[in-house]
């Protein structure tokens, strides 16, 4: 791996500025936030004795949704050893992009606890497309799936979310929506579809919160959509 001074528009630039995409989305994601690599400006890398390889970046990131972007700073850390662990992460956000989204995720939360029966498959569809009522679904479930791409992250890997398989909400007694989603994840180094089981929770005020992760067998038919990020 490269040292020193980074290509911006290169992969370990590019790949470790997309774990920085994940970090802010498990911290600022909603079904109405979903945060996304717009650039790299620069980037800079070295290797840390005893710890591992660390990169300094300078890049913009983008709400999907308000198309707003802010500039980033941000240092992430892959650790070194025979077991991988997940990157280590620190990210200075100049402003959150500002979107006044509450009045949205209040409705969305009301509408779903009062109905507690919601039952999708295929977001999107071969077709590429989603219907406008479901994509806070799609949201929630890129969020949920950055807890994944973040822990499994490494200098050689490059996810993205590219399909939700399917959805059922869980009934549940607290004031949480609680899901159970199966995802498809793209590593787009070894193209290789990665099956995943995630158990999580949200609300307007506590956000996203993953209860399990499980990888699960690749042994289900995908047919790629267009990518809707």
């Amino acid at each position: 791996m490269a040292t020193g001074e980074l290509n911006a528009n290169h992969y370990p630039a590019q790949r470790a500025a997309k774990v920085v995409q994940h970090y802010l989305n498990t911290l600022h994601g909603s079904p109405y936030r979903v945060i996304g690599l717009n650039r790299v400006h620069s980037g800079y890398a070295e290797d840390v004795a005893d710890s591992g390889r660390k990169y300094n970046l300078e890049i913009s990131v983008q709400d999907f949704i308000s198309n707003k972007t802010e500039k980033c700073t941000a240092e992430v850390l892959f650790p070194m050893g025979e077991q991988q662990r997940p990157p280590q992460v620190q990210a200075s956000l100049e402003e959150l992009p500002k979107t006044n989204t509450k009045a949205e995720e209040e409705a969305l939360f009301k509408k779903y606890k009062t109905n507690q029966s919601l039952l999708l498959a295929n977001l999107p569809d071969s077709y590429g497309h989603i219907d406008p009522d479901m994509e806070p679904f799609w949201h929630l479930g890129t969020v949920a799936s950055s807890f994944i791409m973040l822990n499994e992250s490494t200098e050689n890997t490059l996810y993205n979310m590219a399909q939700v398989a399917n959805i059922t909400q869980l009934k549940t007694e607290n004031d949480q929506l609680k899901f159970d989603y199966h995802v498809l994840l793209h590593e787009m180094i070894s193209q290789e579809i990665i099956h995943w089981k995630l158990l999580f929770t949200w609300s307007p005020p506590e956000g996203v919160k993953v209860l399990q992760m499980e990888q699960l067998p690749n042994s289900h038919h995908y047919e790629t959509p267009q990518n809707k990020n």
